[in-house]
């Protein structure tokens, strides 16, 4: 399945510096069993009614449980939940 986190970030964040660390912590995410792959993805658009950032994750139905049960979601949130104005998270097939 597919999970994607789509985030806009906070007016006044710079998301240039903030996609290379995004990016290092969900990449250990492949580490984690059942996440088969992820990437992230930056928006090419400054648009105020765009999402700034997308994290795309290819993982099976219990990957998604041991990533949402994971120290490294835990993580996300602790150290970039503040950047954020809103997310949205999606799964399809």
């Amino acid at each position: 399945m597919r999970h994607f986190i789509i985030v806009k970030f906070k007016d006044g964040v710079d998301k240039q510096t903030l996609v290379k660390p995004i990016t290092e912590l969900f990449k250990k995410a492949e580490t984690i069993s059942g996440v088969e792959e992820v990437n992230v993805h930056l928006s090419n658009s400054d648009r105020s009614n765009r999402h700034d950032l997308m994290i795309e994750m290819e993982l099976t139905p219990s990957g998604l449980i041991e990533y949402d049960e994971s120290e490294l979601h835990k993580q996300w949130k602790a150290e970039y939940g503040d950047y954020i104005a809103s997310k949205t998270i999606f799964d399809c097939d």
